[in-house]
């Protein structure tokens, strides 16, 4: 899928690039991150109950507003930032950053993409991440 999408550039979140030392940047598989985070209270806003990333038009304004801002940067060839991803207190994956852009890319078929995590969450996140 993800022809016009081959190889986006990404880019540091700024928070990330406030406190380098305190983050790693991990190559995680996209369909175990959406897996684990379909158990967060806010994953209904852009999934569907399969599981599925939702149409833009089934998005709220706002967030359609973000979906078409992602589309158009990587048509455009426009870096993206990095996602930050956390771990919630269930333990599943939590999207603090970037939502968007993760979403976006798992709906145009990314099969892998580059997160930033708390250097103290690298662990939790070893079974999400791609082999080297």
């Amino acid at each position: 899928m993800m022809d016009m999408f081959k190889s986006p550039l990404f880019i540091d979140h700024k928070a990330v690039s406030a406190a380098p030392d305190k983050y790693i940047e991990l190559e995680v598989n996209v369909a175990q991150i959406l897996k684990s985070w379909r158990s967060s209270l806010f994953s209904f806003e852009w999934l569907q109950s399969d599981g599925a990333v939702k149409a833009p038009e089934l998005l709220k304004d706002k967030d359609q507003q973000r979906y078409h801002a992602v589309v158009k940067a990587l048509s455009d060839g426009q870096p993206l930032v990095k996602p930050v991803l956390g771990i919630g207190i269930q333990d599943h994956v939590e999207i603090g950053l970037g939502k968007d852009v993760l979403l976006v890319l798992a709906a145009q078929g990314a099969d892998v993409i580059p997160v930033h995590v708390l250097r103290s969450d690298e662990s939790d996140f070893q079974k999400y991440c791609t082999s080297v």
